[in-house]
């Protein structure tokens, strides 16, 4: 076997095997309709899993050490978080086998693996259907819950961007501590603002629509929103200044210079990434690295910025 179909064949054999592993030690704390469905997706995580190991002619039955932390990681955050946690995960894992299979259908769709993809991917369509369904029934809106890390994300970045240039600027901690604050509180409500402007509209236009196929007798006329704007804006915004908060709490403890909010900055950065990569089903190191190069090219470019307004114009304070 060539090495990247070895390779291939390893990934796909681990990823059903850890998919079974998690679905079987969830059912185990899991109750009522969730437990029903951890029953189906376990007989057909097994399917998949077998047919993989014959198709392949490879029998792997232990994980990897990435997969087994992956899978103790997202036990815990289930137990924590219980079934809100759980129905999450499941989203979350069923969106990322789509993905994977949907790019191996593409590559593969006029060979022999294109064929068996496409019959595992009607099933992972099939239940990522309900599991999204369950999720609307007891309202919890996983997009709601991407757009908290997001804010996080966001306000992380850009005060810690304006924390290192301040340093760099003033080099002393009440003055950025208290600029660094005042930009954050600005932040916060410039983005809960946009957040309830952008959804006020989008309802406008949507319920405008509704009335209009009412009128031609051609729909309900329900606009169907679930998220109100003032909610919405409050919850952006809110997880906006969260995110501020971290790189300006190192300040307000006393620190002298940014090295303790660039640290504390790149560990919630790493947190957030693997977090927003797991609910999107993207490449978790890829969303990590991407993130990580855009927090040290804010945080280079705005020091840089301050040092240069110090050195231009003496912008300091005694």
């Amino acid at each position: 076997m060539a090495t990247h179909l070895h390779n291939l064949a390893k990934t796909l054999i681990l990823d059903e095997l850890l998919d079974l592993s998690l679905y079987k030690a969830l059912r185990g704390t899991a109750t009522g309709d969730l437990r029903k469905l951890l029953d189906e997706l376990i007989q057909v995580e097994t399917r998949h899993l077998a047919f993989w190991q014959d198709f392949f002619d490879m029998r792997l039955t232990a994980l990897d050490v990435g997969r087994r932390l992956k899978l103790q990681v997202i036990l815990a955050a289930c137990r924590l978080f219980g079934a809100p946690a759980m129905h999450l995960a499941l989203e979350a894992i069923e969106v990322y086998g789509v993905r994977k299979y949907l790019s191996l259908w593409s590559a593969y769709h006029d060979q022999p693996l294109g064929a068996a993809v496409r019959g595992i991917l009607i099933d992972e369509f099939k239940h990522e259907d309900v599991i999204v369904m369950q999720l609307r029934e007891r309202k919890i809106n996983p997009e709601r819950i991407r757009n908290i890390f997001l804010g996080l994300n966001d306000g992380l970045v850009e005060i810690l961007g304006a924390v290192s240039g301040f340093f760099a600027a003033f080099n002393e901690s009440v003055t950025v501590l208290i600029a660094g604050a005042t930009t954050a509180v600005a932040g916060a409500l410039s983005m809960g603002a946009g957040a309830y402007a952008a959804l006020s509209s989008e309802q406008e236009v949507k319920q405008t629509e509704a009335d209009k196929q009412r009128f031609l007798e051609e729909g309900s006329g329900a606009v169907g929103m679930e998220e109100e704007p003032v909610s919405s804006g409050l919850i952006v915004g809110g997880s906006y200044f969260l995110g501020a908060l971290v790189p300006l709490v190192p300040v307000l403890l006393g620190s002298k210079d940014a090295l303790v909010s660039w640290l504390a900055g790149g560990v919630v950065v790493i947190l957030v990434s693997m977090i927003l990569a797991f609910l999107s089903g993207m490449d978790i190191k890829r969303r990590i690295l991407t993130n990580l190069l855009i927090v040290a090219a804010a945080v280079g470019i705005t020091y840089l910025i301050g040092s240069l307004a110090r050195q231009l114009w003496g912008v300091s304070l005694p």
